[in-house]
């Protein structure tokens, strides 16, 4: 028999996963970008079938550029949302009122980034404060080795 050894790793933080996104998806914008992370980061804490990994944080952000989107906004979301989750039941189940919701929350916690940041850099801000930014990451298993 095959059997996988599986490790299990954290998500990033949101500004180790923005810093992913603006290295390897360059033609984003800032905004794009910020946008982008902070609701794959809001769908992390949503009860999914399958969260989405960094990979499908880039898959969607170099999506929404070759659309030349420049926001992330419902429209975005919604045109592109089967893009970025891989369960058909997980899109249905995202769409109206809860994807505008979690939308919000994804814009609050960029602007409450944002603010941490420009705080930042007018004085030595603990790197602790950065990493409250994230949500309670969970876990994500991905095979290491096939035995």
């Amino acid at each position: 028999k095959r059997r996988c050894l599986y490790q299990w790793i954290d998500y990033p933080s949101f500004e180790k996963e923005l810093a992913i996104v603006t290295r390897a998806v360059p033609r984003a914008t800032a905004v794009l970008a910020e946008q982008a992370t902070a609701v794959v980061q809001e769908l992390r804490g949503a009860e999914l079938y399958k969260t989405p990994g960094v990979s499908e944080t880039l898959d969607w952000v170099a999506a929404l550029v070759a659309l030349d989107r420049e926001v992330v906004d419902l429209g975005a979301i919604e045109d592109t949302l089967g893009g970025l989750l891989k369960a058909r039941e997980d899109v249905e189940a995202l769409r109206g009122e809860r994807l505008s919701a979690l939308l919000s929350r994804a814009m609050s916690r960029r602007a409450w980034f944002s603010a941490m940041m420009a705080e930042s850099t007018m004085s030595a801000v603990s790197p602790s404060i950065h990493a409250r930014a994230s949500s309670a990451a969970r876990p994500t298993a991905r095979p290491l080795v096939m035995v």
